[in-house]
């Protein structure tokens, strides 16, 4: 997906990721990533924690590493597991419409003929 894709997913994914880890920005962009959301930019990342953290649905504390400065380590509040599961309703949902949007979708194209030869202007479905 690309960045902008992403980018109104990013609550949800965050949530989700510190639910099942709490971790700093740079963990937490990592681990984006091999949730297949690699084109996240970590501005965006970084501005969705702040906000989640400033609706209360994250709570942060500064700690120290032994690999260089302090990080910011991120942690769900309870807030914020009511605001996942929620989110988790609404993914569900739009689960449902993309189901049924690529269903048609396959069953249009597998009733297409011709139109890899003629262009898709030309295609027997689309003159009706």
């Amino acid at each position: 997906m690309s960045g902008s894709d992403v980018r109104g997913l990013l609550p949800p994914f965050l949530l989700l990721l510190i639910c099942e880890r709490p971790g700093h920005g740079y963990d937490l962009i990592e681990r984006l990533a091999r949730l297949g959301a690699s084109d996240a930019e970590p501005g965006q990342v970084y501005r969705a924690l702040r906000s989640l953290e400033r609706a209360g649905h994250l709570a942060s504390s500064w700690v120290a590493s032994e690999a260089g400065p302090a990080r910011r380590r991120y942690e769900l509040t309870t807030g914020g597991m009511a605001e996942l599961q929620a989110w988790m309703r609404r993914l569900i949902e739009v689960r449902q419409l993309l189901e049924t949007c690529l269903a048609r979708w396959t069953r249009i194209s597998q009733e297409a003929t011709g139109w890899e030869e003629t262009g898709w202007e030309e295609a027997s479905w689309a003159r009706r």
